[in-house]
Formats: structure tokens, C-alpha cells, sequence
């Protein structure tokens, strides 16, 4: 083999390598950032996934008390109106984590009027942290399946399988638009149905080559073990009778129950009628 080959076969062996190693350095949130950096990240709007892993991190200091957090609380109260879903989700927890933090409980309260249900969610369990339970009715919510319908008309090509793990903004269906459509999804017509949160597919009511009309239900997705988990941690503190119904299939023997939702389930319960017997 002459030497231009072994240099390429080794290049190439080396890319093979390295390629996967920095992805995941450039997208691994427990990656420490230094405080230039942090400031850095958080104004970069080119790549909303660096603000991310700004914020975690900034609510890893916050959650052990570094006040040299403080400096940058401005800029969560800016973000709670970011365009990007993922990065208003994100902040809303972390905003949580410091209930001295100025103006964090009334952006808080702002935020239970956004249109997504998870940043919703994550505001109010943060408002459980400042001892305000105006955003129950969002906690509840957590608990329930959530309901994915077709935006547009049109032929299903492609969906996922019932009972398949999905991560927020996964896939669960792809469909070829009408051509009547109103939508600008891409050139082809085509468009992706997402879930809004992490859980696993519990229905589907379609299949590759039916059609469904706008608004149509397309899938269930039972929420994700972590999601119920904070859920019935914050009810646990502020819920009432009313939510039981919501709380009580988390306390069955089933596999797709963990044993800490199951027993926090129990715990919740208890809670609640003692509260209520008060």
C-alpha cells in the first residue's frame, strides 16, 4: 500500500472517531461553561441549543446557591418570550430554582399564558417553588395524555408504532398535503406531526394511506415518567380532591408505571385528603 493510501485509510479512520466526539461535546449540556461563555451562549440566537446549555447550567449554580448566578437574571426574564418552544421550557424550570430572583415570580405568572402545554407546565411547577398554586390546573394537565391533531388535510405516508418511547418533538406521523392546504411546511407539500412532549405512543388513528381532515385526532402520547414524577411532586403540595381522578391511574400495578411514580402516586393522595380534612 503506498503511503497516500495509509494517510488516507488513517484520516479517515480518524474523522470516523472524531466526528461523534465533538457532536457530542458541542451538544452534551453537563459540558462546564466558563462565565464569558455563559454570557456568550446566551446571546446566540443562531443556535438555540447553546442557550440551553447556558441556562442548565446556570440552574445547576443556582440550585447550590451561587450567587454569582445573579448577574445573568436579567436575561432569563428576557428569554421567557423566546420564539424557540425548547428554550422558554428551559427557562421556566430554571427560573425555579432562585425564589429570590427578581421579577421571576410575575414572569412566571406570565408564562402560564403560553401557547405551548410544557412551558405552561414547567412555569407553574416553578410557581410551586414561591408558594403560588395559580398554575394547578397546568400540573393536572402534566398528568393527562396528550391529544395530537392534523393541522392540515391530507394523506398519511409514514407514522410511528403504538408504544414507542418519543422524545419531545419526535415524529408521529408525516403527511402529504392537499393541495388546497394552506400551509408552508416545504415546497413538497409536505408535513410533520410532532409530539409535544416525551412519553410513549399509546393510540394511533391513522395509518399510512388514510386521509384525515384539519383538526382531525391523530395520536395519544402518555406523558414520560419524569414529567408525571414532578407532577405529582407539586400536587403532592397543592393539590385538592379534584385532581384525583387525574392522580389515581399513576397508583396501578402496571409495566409502564415506575415504582417511584407509583409510590409518589400513593403519597400524593394522602396528602391531598389529609390537606383536605384540615
Amino acid at each position: 500500500m503506498s503511503p497516500r493510501n495509509r494517510a488516507l485509510i488513517f484520516v479517515t479512520a480518524w474523522l470516523i472517531v472524531l466526528m461523534p466526539f465533538l457532536f457530542w461535546w458541542n451538544t452534551w449540556f453537563g459540558r462546564r461553561l466558563p462565565d464569558k461563555q455563559i454570557t456568550e451562549y446566551l446571546q446566540d440566537e443562531k443556535h438555540p441549543r447553546h442557550i440551553q446549555h447556558a441556562l442548565i447550567q446556570l440552574g445547576e449554580r443556582m440550585s447550590h446557591h451561587d450567587a454569582g448566578a445573579a448577574r445573568w437574571y436579567p436575561e432569563f426574564v428576557r428569554l421567557a418570550s423566546h420564539p424557540v418552544e425548547e428554550v422558554r421550557n428551559t427557562d421556566a424550570w430554571v427560573m425555579g430554582q432562585d425564589t429570590s430572583g427578581p421579577t421571576f415570580h410575575e414572569t412566571l405568572l406570565k408564562m402560564l399564558q403560553d401557547p405551548s402545554p410544557m412551558v405552561r407546565g414547567n412555569a407553574a411547577l416553578s410557581l410551586v417553588r414561591f408558594g403560588d398554586a395559580s398554575g394547578r390546573p397546568h400540573i393536572v394537565a402534566l398528568l393527562q395524555p396528550a391529544r395530537i391533531t392534523a393541522p392540515v388535510a391530507g394523506r398519511v405516508t409514514d407514522t410511528d408504532k403504538v408504544g414507542t418511547a418519543i422524545h419531545q418533538g419526535g415524529l408521529i406521523a408525516k403527511l402529504q398535503v392537499d393541495p388546497s392546504a394552506d400551509t408552508s411546511q416545504n415546497e413538497l407539500g409536505s408535513f410533520e406531526i410532532r409530539s409535544p412532549i416525551s412519553g410513549r405512543i399509546r393510540s394511533l388513528f391513522v395509518a399510512p394511506g388514510s386521509r384525515v381532515t384539519a383538526g382531525a385526532e391523530v395520536a395519544t402520547v402518555d406523558p414520560g415518567d419524569e414529567q408525571v414524577w414532578e407532577a405529582l411532586r407539586a400536587l403532592y403540595l397543592i393539590g385538592q380532591p379534584d385532581d384525583l381522578s387525574a392522580i389515581r391511574p399513576y397508583q396501578r400495578g402496571l409495566p409502564e408505571i415506575s415504582d417511584r411514580v407509583r409510590q409518589q402516586a400513593l403519597l400524593t393522595e394522602k396528602s391531598i385528603r389529609e390537606r383536605a380534612s384540615h
